[in-house]
């Protein structure tokens, strides 16, 4: 069974934080379109990235006797921090923008 505080170093303590949404954006509104359309295209290339990244796992833990990658498992780590970024940032959840604009963290 998978460990439920396995990624609680990376995401944030959602219980004991109040959401900070900006009121407003700061950003003017013909470059923020950009970028949401701009990182709409990265997020879709992230999907497909993310199958390949499956897959190629999927073919090592099969020829390894179940032992995953850790290069792959630590790649997939940083895809679904990035995502989480970038899903934010096109919600308008906040208003930083993810890699390649910021630090991936």
């Amino acid at each position: 069974m998978a460990d439920p505080h396995e990624f609680d170093d990376v995401m944030p303590d959602l219980e004991n934080m109040t959401p900070k949404v900006p009121e407003t954006l700061e950003e003017n509104i013909l470059h923020r379109v950009f970028f949401m359309i701009l990182i709409a295209i990265m997020i879709s290339l992230s999907k497909t990235l993310l199958v390949l990244l499956t897959f190629l796992q999927l073919v090592f833990v099969v020829l390894g006797k179940g032992k995953p990658n850790t290069r792959i498992a630590e790649l997939g780590t940083d895809l679904g921090i990035w995502m989480a970024k970038a899903i934010r940032y096109q919600t308008a959840a906040s208003e930083v923008k993810p890699w390649p604009w910021t630090e991936l963290d």
